[in-house]
């Protein structure tokens, strides 16, 4: 079953049980999904429909980010809606899986002692093997730890 279809038959499940902001959040999601396949002009691919997916999580997140401590209702309304997309998300690498990615990539590349020079190289062999699976943020800030 694909996303698109996946999401839709939870909006019709959270719209009978009356659950208004799981359905926004799903319609919303929905229709990320459904514009990227009419851009595309053709059915989306399990990856495309991860990164539509990744991508909502990362607005939604900066969302969170900018918004004033004052509005409880905006930050209640994107955490709700974060730990809604987080379900369809696929599960993330956490720190110890993303050093041991990038100590493979350091011995692809014949590293012993990484400056600051190696980065770029780094980073260009390393993003391909984790995009989609772990937070390009916390990517790049274990790489800097490692100068």
């Amino acid at each position: 079953m694909s996303k698109i279809e996946e999401v839709r038959k939870d909006m019709v499940a959270a719209m009978k049980a009356g659950e208004k902001e799981r359905k926004a959040t799903l319609s919303a999601l929905l229709t990320a999904l459904k514009n990227k396949a009419i851009d595309k002009r053709a059915d989306l691919t399990e990856e495309e429909e991860v990164q539509v997916i990744l991508k909502e999580i990362k607005q939604t997140k900066e969302t969170l980010d900018t918004t004033p401590a004052d509005r409880t209702d905006i930050i209640e309304e994107c955490t709700k809606r974060l730990s809604v997309l987080e379900e369809y998300a696929p599960k993330m690498m956490d720190s110890e899986e993303i050093k041991a990615v990038i100590q493979g990539v350091l011995s692809d590349l014949g590293i012993d002692a990484p400056t600051a020079k190696d980065k770029g190289r780094i980073m260009k062999e390393l993003m391909p093997k984790v995009k989609g699976k772990a937070d390009g943020k916390l990517v790049s800030e274990l790489v800097a730890s490692l100068f």
